[in-house]
């Protein structure tokens, strides 16, 4: 099972660390990751395995909102299937 983070708002020091120390602290497994940073504009999309996910999927998407709340960012995980199904014309 995979799902998709979107991590988006003013660059600053710690941003990576903060979302994969939670995806780390709930066996979620980064498979794939891109970033940018353009004018203090941060972006970041993350493929993650959520096989053996130690915890409910609604627990880790308060857990990284939370996080994003904490250090000024929007982040948001969506299961791939709903993801693919958005953005599929």
């Amino acid at each position: 099972m995979r799902a998709v983070v979107t991590v988006i708002g003013n660059d600053r020091t710690g941003i990576i660390y903060n979302v994969s120390k939670i995806l780390a602290e709930n066996d979620v497994n980064i498979e794939d990751i891109s970033q940018t940073v353009m004018h203090d504009f941060f972006t970041m999309i993350m493929l993650v395995d959520m096989t053996n996910m130690s915890v409910d999927f609604n627990v880790l998407k308060a857990a990284l909102e939370e996080v994003g709340q904490t250090i000024g960012m929007s982040i948001r995980i969506q299961h791939e299937d709903l993801f693919n199904a958005m953005h599929t014309i």
